[in-house]
Protein backbone atom coordinates (compact mmCIF):
# COMPACT_ATOMS: atom_id res chain seq x y z
CA UNK A 1 0.00 0.00 0.00
CA UNK A 2 2.81 2.39 0.56
CA UNK A 3 4.46 1.66 -2.59
CA UNK A 4 1.46 2.32 -4.52
CA UNK A 5 0.97 5.66 -2.69
CA UNK A 6 4.22 6.40 -3.41
CA UNK A 7 3.94 6.34 -7.08
CA UNK A 8 0.29 7.86 -7.14
CA UNK A 9 2.02 10.89 -5.16
CA UNK A 10 4.91 11.02 -7.38
CA UNK A 11 3.06 12.38 -10.67
CA UNK A 12 0.59 15.30 -8.92
CA UNK A 13 4.14 16.00 -7.16
CA UNK A 14 5.75 16.23 -10.35
CA UNK A 15 3.01 18.59 -12.05
CA UNK A 16 2.58 20.61 -8.96
CA UNK A 17 6.56 21.98 -9.55
CA UNK A 18 6.30 22.00 -13.21
CA UNK A 19 3.47 24.68 -12.88
CA UNK A 20 5.08 26.38 -9.91
CA UNK A 21 8.28 26.79 -12.01
CA UNK A 22 6.61 27.84 -14.89
CA UNK A 23 4.44 30.48 -12.96
CA UNK A 24 7.56 31.66 -11.21
CA UNK A 25 9.76 32.18 -14.78
CA UNK A 26 6.64 34.31 -15.92
CA UNK A 27 6.28 36.23 -12.76
CA UNK A 28 9.66 36.87 -13.06
CA UNK A 29 9.78 37.80 -16.93
CA UNK A 30 6.74 40.15 -15.98
CA UNK A 31 8.71 42.23 -13.89
CA UNK A 32 10.59 44.30 -16.67
CA UNK A 33 6.85 44.96 -18.33
CA UNK A 34 5.79 46.47 -15.28
CA UNK A 35 8.75 48.75 -14.72
CA UNK A 36 8.61 50.07 -18.81
CA UNK A 37 4.85 50.77 -17.97
CA UNK A 38 5.37 52.68 -14.96
CA UNK A 39 8.51 55.08 -17.09
CA UNK A 40 5.78 56.24 -18.82
CA UNK A 41 4.46 58.26 -16.10
CA UNK A 42 7.50 60.46 -15.77
CA UNK A 43 9.07 58.13 -13.01
CA UNK A 44 12.99 58.09 -12.75
CA UNK A 45 14.87 54.94 -11.59
CA UNK A 46 15.72 56.12 -8.03
CA UNK A 47 11.73 56.61 -7.14
CA UNK A 48 11.04 53.74 -8.74
CA UNK A 49 12.66 51.13 -7.48
CA UNK A 50 12.26 52.67 -4.10
CA UNK A 51 8.55 52.05 -3.95
CA UNK A 52 8.84 48.82 -5.06
CA UNK A 53 11.34 47.85 -2.43
CA UNK A 54 9.32 49.39 0.44
CA UNK A 55 5.83 47.35 -0.63
CA UNK A 56 8.52 44.18 -0.31
CA UNK A 57 9.57 45.42 2.45
CA UNK A 58 7.04 43.83 4.95
CA UNK A 59 7.01 40.38 2.78
CA UNK A 60 10.86 40.01 2.92
CA UNK A 61 11.11 40.59 6.40
CA UNK A 62 8.15 38.52 7.78
CA UNK A 63 10.38 35.51 5.64
CA UNK A 64 12.84 36.14 7.98
CA UNK A 65 10.89 35.99 10.95
CA UNK A 66 9.43 33.18 9.35
CA UNK A 67 12.51 31.34 8.30
CA UNK A 68 14.00 31.93 11.65
CA UNK A 69 11.90 30.55 14.29
CA UNK A 70 13.39 28.21 16.67
CA UNK A 71 17.16 29.04 15.36
CA UNK A 72 19.61 30.46 16.58
CA UNK A 73 20.41 34.20 15.94
CA UNK A 74 22.91 34.69 13.20
CA UNK A 75 26.35 35.25 13.89
CA UNK A 76 28.80 38.30 13.28
CA UNK A 77 29.88 36.29 9.80
CA UNK A 78 26.93 34.92 8.38
CA UNK A 79 25.53 38.63 8.76
CA UNK A 80 28.92 40.08 6.56
CA UNK A 81 27.59 37.28 4.60
CA UNK A 82 23.93 38.33 4.34
CA UNK A 83 24.72 42.34 4.22
CA UNK A 84 27.04 41.91 1.28
CA UNK A 85 24.56 39.70 -0.63
CA UNK A 86 21.76 41.61 -0.06
CA UNK A 87 23.91 44.53 -1.82
CA UNK A 88 25.33 42.73 -4.86
CA UNK A 89 22.59 40.43 -5.73
CA UNK A 90 19.23 42.51 -4.62
CA UNK A 91 20.43 45.99 -4.61
CA UNK A 92 23.06 46.80 -6.85
CA UNK A 93 21.77 44.50 -9.37
CA UNK A 94 18.01 45.45 -9.18
CA UNK A 95 19.12 48.86 -9.45
CA UNK A 96 21.32 48.45 -12.24
CA UNK A 97 18.72 46.72 -14.30
CA UNK A 98 16.24 49.29 -13.73
CA UNK A 99 18.73 52.11 -14.77
CA UNK A 100 18.84 49.98 -17.93
CA UNK A 101 15.33 49.47 -18.85
CA UNK A 102 14.53 53.06 -19.00
CA UNK A 103 17.10 52.46 -22.46
CA UNK A 104 16.34 49.21 -24.29
CA UNK A 105 13.30 46.88 -24.88
CA UNK A 106 11.89 44.78 -22.55
CA UNK A 107 12.65 41.52 -24.81
CA UNK A 108 16.04 42.76 -25.22
CA UNK A 109 16.74 42.99 -21.23
CA UNK A 110 15.11 39.57 -20.80
CA UNK A 111 17.57 38.02 -23.14
CA UNK A 112 20.48 39.28 -21.47
CA UNK A 113 19.44 38.60 -18.20
CA UNK A 114 18.92 35.02 -19.37
CA UNK A 115 22.58 35.06 -19.76
CA UNK A 116 22.76 34.47 -16.34
CA UNK A 117 23.91 30.78 -16.37
CA UNK A 118 26.74 31.67 -18.77
CA UNK A 119 28.14 34.03 -16.54
CA UNK A 120 28.13 31.72 -13.25
CA UNK A 121 29.96 29.59 -15.59
CA UNK A 122 32.60 32.03 -16.62
CA UNK A 123 33.03 33.50 -13.15
CA UNK A 124 33.68 29.87 -12.19
CA UNK A 125 36.44 30.17 -14.72
CA UNK A 126 37.74 32.89 -13.61
CA UNK A 127 38.08 32.56 -9.64
CA UNK A 128 37.73 29.20 -8.97
CA UNK A 129 39.85 27.68 -11.72
CA UNK A 130 37.05 25.78 -13.14
CA UNK A 131 38.13 24.08 -16.53
CA UNK A 132 35.66 24.96 -19.67
CA UNK A 133 34.73 21.80 -21.81
CA UNK A 134 34.27 22.56 -25.62
CA UNK A 135 30.09 21.57 -25.24
CA UNK A 136 30.27 24.63 -23.03
CA UNK A 137 32.13 26.46 -25.38
CA UNK A 138 29.73 26.05 -28.10
CA UNK A 139 26.87 26.97 -25.83
CA UNK A 140 28.52 29.96 -24.28
CA UNK A 141 28.75 30.64 -28.15
CA UNK A 142 25.34 30.33 -29.61
CA UNK A 143 24.14 32.52 -26.49
CA UNK A 144 25.75 35.23 -26.93
CA UNK A 145 25.18 35.40 -30.40
CA UNK A 146 21.17 35.92 -30.16
CA UNK A 147 21.81 38.19 -27.96
CA UNK A 148 24.30 40.12 -30.27
CA UNK A 149 21.82 39.53 -32.69
CA UNK A 150 18.65 40.99 -31.04
CA UNK A 151 21.22 44.14 -29.93
CA UNK A 152 22.74 44.88 -33.13
CA UNK A 153 19.48 45.31 -34.54
CA UNK A 154 17.96 47.76 -31.99
CA UNK A 155 21.25 49.92 -32.03
CA UNK A 156 20.85 50.04 -35.71
CA UNK A 157 16.77 51.74 -34.70
CA UNK A 158 17.82 53.40 -31.68
CA UNK A 159 21.40 54.52 -31.61
CA UNK A 160 24.07 54.66 -29.01
CA UNK A 161 21.09 54.58 -25.90
CA UNK A 162 20.92 50.76 -26.43
CA UNK A 163 24.37 50.43 -26.07
CA UNK A 164 24.35 52.19 -22.21
CA UNK A 165 21.46 50.57 -21.91
CA UNK A 166 22.37 47.09 -22.70
CA UNK A 167 25.49 47.76 -20.61
CA UNK A 168 23.68 48.33 -17.41
CA UNK A 169 21.79 45.01 -18.04
CA UNK A 170 24.41 43.55 -18.66
CA UNK A 171 26.13 44.73 -15.73
CA UNK A 172 23.00 43.79 -13.88
CA UNK A 173 23.62 40.21 -14.90
CA UNK A 174 27.19 39.65 -13.87
CA UNK A 175 26.65 40.95 -10.55
CA UNK A 176 23.60 38.19 -9.91
CA UNK A 177 25.72 35.77 -11.63
CA UNK A 178 28.28 36.95 -8.55
CA UNK A 179 25.15 36.56 -5.99
CA UNK A 180 24.55 33.27 -7.24
CA UNK A 181 27.91 31.93 -7.03
CA UNK A 182 28.65 33.24 -3.39
CA UNK A 183 25.29 32.16 -1.69
CA UNK A 184 25.82 28.17 -2.89
CA UNK A 185 28.94 28.46 -0.70
CA UNK A 186 26.51 29.67 2.27
CA UNK A 187 23.08 28.71 1.65
CA UNK A 188 23.35 25.29 3.42
CA UNK A 189 24.54 26.75 6.68
CA UNK A 190 22.29 30.06 6.48
CA UNK A 191 18.87 27.99 4.87
CA UNK A 192 17.60 29.00 1.57
CA UNK A 193 14.36 30.85 2.72
CA UNK A 194 16.82 32.66 5.52
CA UNK A 195 19.06 34.01 3.31
CA UNK A 196 16.78 35.40 0.72
CA UNK A 197 14.79 36.97 3.35
CA UNK A 198 17.76 38.74 4.77
CA UNK A 199 19.10 39.26 1.50
CA UNK A 200 15.90 41.15 0.12
CA UNK A 201 15.35 42.87 3.71
CA UNK A 202 18.97 44.15 3.26
CA UNK A 203 18.36 45.04 -0.67
CA UNK A 204 15.09 46.78 0.53
CA UNK A 205 16.54 49.23 2.94
CA UNK A 206 19.42 50.30 0.64
CA UNK A 207 17.02 51.22 -2.04
CA UNK A 208 14.74 53.58 0.45
CA UNK A 209 17.67 54.53 1.54
CA UNK A 210 19.19 55.65 -1.71
CA UNK A 211 16.31 57.23 -2.26
CA UNK A 212 16.37 59.85 0.92
CA UNK A 213 20.18 61.05 0.01
CA UNK A 214 19.97 61.08 -3.42
CA UNK A 215 15.88 62.42 -3.81
CA UNK A 216 13.66 65.24 -2.26
CA UNK A 217 10.76 63.98 -0.17
CA UNK A 218 8.51 65.88 -2.88
CA UNK A 219 9.65 63.13 -5.16
CA UNK A 220 7.76 60.30 -3.57
CA UNK A 221 4.86 62.28 -4.96
CA UNK A 222 4.16 60.28 -8.30
CA UNK A 223 1.19 59.39 -10.46
CA UNK A 224 -1.46 56.90 -9.34
CA UNK A 225 -0.35 54.36 -11.44
CA UNK A 226 2.96 54.18 -10.62
CA UNK A 227 2.05 53.09 -6.56
CA UNK A 228 -0.29 50.20 -8.38
CA UNK A 229 2.52 48.76 -11.05
CA UNK A 230 4.80 49.17 -8.06
CA UNK A 231 2.58 47.41 -5.44
CA UNK A 232 2.18 44.34 -8.08
CA UNK A 233 6.05 44.40 -9.03
CA UNK A 234 6.99 44.52 -5.54
CA UNK A 235 4.06 41.08 -4.84
CA UNK A 236 3.85 39.26 -7.75
CA UNK A 237 6.85 39.93 -9.46
CA UNK A 238 9.58 39.79 -7.01
CA UNK A 239 8.84 38.36 -3.70
CA UNK A 240 5.68 35.32 -5.06
CA UNK A 241 7.79 33.83 -7.91
CA UNK A 242 11.32 33.71 -5.14
CA UNK A 243 8.84 31.30 -2.97
CA UNK A 244 7.77 29.62 -6.31
CA UNK A 245 10.65 28.86 -7.54
CA UNK A 246 12.00 27.92 -4.10
CA UNK A 247 8.79 25.44 -3.65
CA UNK A 248 9.54 24.04 -7.13
CA UNK A 249 13.62 23.28 -6.46
CA UNK A 250 12.22 21.23 -3.54
CA UNK A 251 9.68 19.13 -5.64
CA UNK A 252 11.19 18.65 -9.09
CA UNK A 253 15.23 20.21 -8.56
CA UNK A 254 17.52 22.85 -9.58
CA UNK A 255 17.90 21.58 -13.05
CA UNK A 256 14.26 20.62 -14.60
CA UNK A 257 13.15 23.78 -12.33
CA UNK A 258 15.86 25.97 -14.61
CA UNK A 259 14.92 23.77 -17.68
CA UNK A 260 11.12 25.12 -17.43
CA UNK A 261 12.23 28.95 -16.17
CA UNK A 262 13.15 28.72 -20.12
CA UNK A 263 9.83 29.70 -21.29
CA UNK A 264 10.52 33.43 -19.43
CA UNK A 265 12.46 35.33 -22.48
CA UNK A 266 9.23 33.73 -24.84
CA UNK A 267 6.75 35.24 -21.90
CA UNK A 268 8.71 38.57 -21.99
CA UNK A 269 8.49 39.14 -25.58
CA UNK A 270 4.87 37.98 -26.24
CA UNK A 271 4.05 40.62 -23.16
CA UNK A 272 6.23 43.06 -24.63
CA UNK A 273 4.21 42.83 -28.34
CA UNK A 274 1.00 43.03 -26.49
CA UNK A 275 0.93 45.38 -23.76
CA UNK A 276 4.31 47.69 -24.75
CA UNK A 277 4.15 47.65 -28.37
CA UNK A 278 7.03 46.67 -29.18
CA UNK A 279 8.02 45.17 -32.43
CA UNK A 280 7.95 41.22 -32.93
CA UNK A 281 10.16 40.36 -35.76
CA UNK A 282 12.77 37.49 -37.19
CA UNK A 283 15.67 39.29 -35.41
CA UNK A 284 14.01 39.43 -31.96
CA UNK A 285 12.64 35.22 -32.50
CA UNK A 286 16.04 34.14 -33.73
CA UNK A 287 18.07 35.65 -30.99
CA UNK A 288 15.69 34.48 -28.62
CA UNK A 289 15.36 30.96 -29.87
CA UNK A 290 20.02 30.91 -29.83
CA UNK A 291 19.89 32.08 -26.74
CA UNK A 292 17.38 29.47 -25.28
CA UNK A 293 18.79 26.84 -27.14
CA UNK A 294 22.67 27.96 -25.39
CA UNK A 295 21.20 28.18 -22.18
CA UNK A 296 19.65 24.42 -23.04
CA UNK A 297 22.96 23.41 -24.51
CA UNK A 298 25.02 24.43 -21.11
CA UNK A 299 22.65 22.30 -19.07
CA UNK A 300 23.22 19.33 -21.21
CA UNK A 301 26.98 19.60 -21.08
CA UNK A 302 26.62 20.29 -17.20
Amino acid sequence: MSALGTAAAGPPRLATGIALAALGAVLFSAKAIIVKLAYRHDVDAVTLIMYRMAFALPLFAALVWWSGRGKAPLGGRDLRVVLGLGFVGYYLSSFLDFLGLQYISASLERLILYLNPTLVLLLSVLFLGQRVKGRQLAALAVSYAGVLLVFGHEVTLQGADVVLGAGLVLASAVTYALYLSVSGQHVQRIGALRLTGWAGTVACLLCIAQFLLLRPLSAAMVAEPVLWLSLLNATACTFAPVLMVMMAVERIGATLTAQTGMIGPMTTVALGVWLLGEPLNPWIVAGTLLVLAGVWMLARAR
